[in-house]
């Protein structure tokens, strides 16, 4: 067993089994041997990378995304440009340069990251120094005021509680010892409801054997976001793996070194996540904001002109280049990569015109006060 093995052992066995929501917030965030406190999880030696890292195209795009946002927002100066979960800092510092064309854009951005990771901060303060950003450990840290806020690839990291329907109603999935093997976690259904089971009041319905996935602190994220836009204006991009509509599947997952892992088994070395329903976060955002999507990253980015910008990419690239330029494209944009699996979502002030790549998205219109 590692040693946050142990640890989640000895809770175990002194306040009984604990939900998969406590279980992947100790896995990824334990100060000692959590999977995102000691080390960089990102890139081919690392166990998965993200958009960003595929290509600068991405950032570039959502930088000019940002760019004609704060213009459609009425250009305010200053403004908080946010980051959830920034990673190596890549994105952020792909989507400034790109962002460059409009020089009263950057001049007026206040960069702040929402980070917990140590390792993760240190590389960003290498990556964006020149940009002075602020850290911190949660949304409610950063200052008040007019906000742009891109979410690549956060949400999907926040810890799930998942439920199994059962022939007695909706039933917690909860991790526990095995009962043959001390040194063993497994995953059951608790015997009776639990406080969590009443996340699905209302919301869920499924044959037996269905699977439901219910994220609170992404529910709650959203609507502070929300509100802060209602308040303060502006817009926040989200962008993920997941849903649009529940398929009564589970979709918690572990992965370690690129590959699937068991998600029970060493936790603190693999990283944990599940597909984001998006149902909910436009749920979460709706009596505050204007909601635009999801639509699909391969939408997404082609209304944002990613096939002309590799194509200007190409015009200037050696033989290799291109073949890497054209790959990575294809990656972020193909169905069977990662077009149609990803979403993008956004949520606005509700005075404020759809925002790019948005406006055949559908719109739920946000209820006046």
């Amino acid at each position: 067993m590692t040693p946050l093995s142990r640890s989640i052992a000895r809770r175990i066995s002194l306040q009984g089994p604990i939900s998969i929501a406590d279980f992947m917030a100790e896995a990824l965030g334990h100060p000692q041997h959590g999977y995102y406190m000691g080390k960089d999880p990102f890139g081919r030696t690392g166990d998965f990378i993200t958009a960003p890292e595929i290509s600068q195209m991405f950032g570039e795009l959502i930088g000019l995304w940002c760019a004609e946002v704060w213009r459609l927002m009425g250009s305010p100066a200053p403004f908080n440009l946010i980051e959830l979960g920034p990673g190596r800092g890549t994105l952020m510092q792909d989507a400034l340069r790109a962002a460059k064309v409009l020089p009263d854009f950057t001049a007026a951005a206040s960069v702040h990251l929402v980070e917990t990771s140590p390792v993760l901060r240190d590389m960003q303060a290498v990556t964006l120094g020149d940009h002075q950003p602020a850290w911190h450990d949660d949304l409610t840290r950063v200052p008040d005021g007019p906000l742009i806020v891109i979410a690549n690839e956060f949400f999907d990291a926040l810890p799930v509680h998942q439920f199994i329907r059962t022939g007695d109603g909706w039933r917690e999935n909860v991790v526990t010892m095995d009962a043959g093997d001390a040194d063993q976690l497994v995953l059951t259904a608790a015997p009776a409801a639990t406080a969590a089971t009443a996340l699905l009041a209302g919301r869920e319905t499924g044959a037996e054997g269905h699977i439901a996935e219910v994220c609170p602190a992404a529910i709650s994220i959203s609507t502070a976001l929300a509100e802060r836009i209602a308040q303060y204006g502006g817009a926040a991009l989200v962008i993920d793996y997941g849903y649009a509509e529940p398929t009564g599947a589970a979709t918690l997952q572990a992965v370690r070194r690129h590959e699937r892992h068991d998600f029970l088994s060493d936790p603190g070395t693999a990283d944990l996540t599940a597909h984001v329903s998006f149902r909910d976060l436009r749920d979460a955002a709706h009596p505050h904001a204007t909601v635009y999507g999801p639509v699909t990253q391969r939408d997404f980015l082609r209304g944002l002109g990613i096939e002309l910008r590799a194509e200007q990419l190409v015009k200037r690239a050696t033989a290799d280049q291109r073949t890497t330029i054209e790959g990575a494209c294809r990656r972020l944009i193909d169905p069977v990569e990662m077009g149609t699996l990803f979403k993008a979502l956004a949520f606005c002030h509700r005075d404020m015109p759809a925002p790019p790549a948005f406006e055949t998205a559908a719109i739920s219109v946000a209820t006046t006060d």
